[in-house]
């Protein structure tokens, strides 16, 4: 996908007001192209409840985006070795289930019942696991399932999605598109 064309993709994900973003700079969880697993457990955002998945996120250093509504600063979430779950432009980064790099495939996708849902994994905390696989250094993230990004509402069945997670994943990190 040419770089411009993926960059408007993300745009359209992202809250359409500008105050509520924050550019961060050092580590963070990059989510895109992981898959999440269902907790068990519920969260609740903006008074909505949602089922809790998890996703096994690679962490990188670098520039990054979050929610300034979620996460309130650039400093970590509080706990030792926890980073939050931000967005980048970032094509090339440890994936799933090697954890070798490798470049990210964005692709869009529908979303239906069970597991063809998506996730939401943008600003949320991560904790850092003590163990790296293949050189990378991985997170545990959790956050909502059929949740957007782009306002906090429920992503119904047969929404649009833009992910780099694969085909066969399950509830992958994406952002429903408007």
């Amino acid at each position: 996908m040419k770089p411009f064309l993926l960059f408007a993709l993300a745009l359209a994900v992202l809250p359409a007001q500008a105050d509520p973003l924050i550019t961060c700079s050092g580590q963070y969880a990059l989510c895109a192209a992981s898959p999440t697993t269902p907790t068990g457990k519920t969260i609740v955002i903006n008074g909505v409840t949602f089922q809790e998945g998890v996703s096994v996120c690679p962490v990188l250093t670098g520039e990054s985006v979050g929610d300034a509504a979620l996460i309130g600063s650039c400093a970590p979430p509080k706990g030792e070795r926890t980073v939050w779950s931000l967005f980048s432009l970032e094509m090339d980064y440890p994936q799933a289930p090697t954890w070798a790099v490798v470049h990210a495939v964005p692709r869009l996708f529908v979303t239906t019942e069970g597991s063809g849902g998506m996730s939401n994994q943008w600003s949320y905390p991560c904790v850092i696991r003590p163990t790296k696989i293949n050189g990378a250094t991985l997170a545990d993230c959790l956050g909502p399932i059929n949740e957007s990004p782009a306002g906090g509402g429920v992503v119904p069945v047969g929404a649009t999605v833009l992910t780099s997670a694969p085909l066969d994943a399950a509830y992958p990190v994406g952002g429903s598109i408007p």
